[in-house]
């Protein structure tokens, strides 16, 4: 079952990505679609990973109580876990449950109320009306929202750490700023892009094959948020493995 599953995901992808029929439209629906991926998103992004960063640095302050370990650790322990795992899979995940019940859920109702069916009628190609705007939208914003992470997961680490007394400002900044790897930023920026794929591409696949009524709405949302963090755990896997 689960391989006919990904076998009409594939086919659907494949119906996605045809050339599109006026792309004029299909723009201004990619607009739409990157400020309600975006800029709807900023501020729980913002306020999820300042708390994470702040969080981090007071644990790794606590199991770090050696004293011939320097305390500047802290700074590149939090800067390279929040770079790296805490930004962009924690982030993935916060907006496959805000965003891919929503995909999953505007879909599915246009299905049950046979708009989609309509759609077809017109001789638009559905797909790519309804899809291709969310993934275009899902590979360029959750990138960006993964470097606001980033950054405030860092600057709250910082916050955390001086306020607590855990440590010192210019020890934090100097273990931020010591041994910096940029590749660590290229990695994150690639899981970015395919959990943006993940997040928009499978809530829109669960909608697109609904059939029933409200009840199957609703069921289908939440495979879609179950299916979609499962996804993105198994990707993260993957591309730390290919990657690193």
């Amino acid at each position: 079952m689960n391989f006919t599953n990904f076998g009409r995901y594939l086919l659907l992808l494949k119906a996605v990505f045809r050339r599109p029929e006026k792309f004029k439209i299909y723009l201004q629906a990619i607009f739409k679609q990157m400020d309600f991926i975006g800029v709807g998103s900023l501020g729980l992004i913002s306020i999820i990973s300042t708390f994470i960063g702040a969080v981090m640095t007071l644990q790794i302050a606590f199991q770090l109580v050696n004293d011939f370990i320097p305390k500047t650790i802290i700074g590149s322990v939090n800067r390279d876990s929040s770079i790296l795992e805490l930004s962009p899979t924690i982030s993935a995940i916060v907006l496959a449950g805000k965003i891919g019940s929503a995909i999953s859920s505007e879909i599915g109702t246009m299905r049950v109320t046979e708009q989609i069916d309509a759609l077809e009628i017109m001789g638009i190609n559905s797909p790519g009306y309804l899809i291709l705007p969310k993934i275009i939208a899902g590979i360029t914003m959750v990138p960006l929202l993964v470097i606001i992470s980033m950054f405030l997961s860092i600057t709250g680490g910082y916050l955390g750490g001086t306020l607590s007394g855990a440590v010192s400002p210019a020890e934090y900044i100097q273990g931020i700023t010591t041994d910096f790897n940029p590749y660590t930023i290229t990695v994150a920026l690639v899981k970015a892009f395919v959990f943006g794929f993940i997040i928009t591409s499978v809530p829109a696949y669960e909608g697109f094959y609904v059939k029933g009524g409200a009840l199957e709405v609703a069921q289908a949302s939440t495979r879609a948020v179950v299916v979609s963090c499962i996804t993105i755990l198994a990707c993260d896997y993957l591309v730390t493995q290919l990657l690193l």
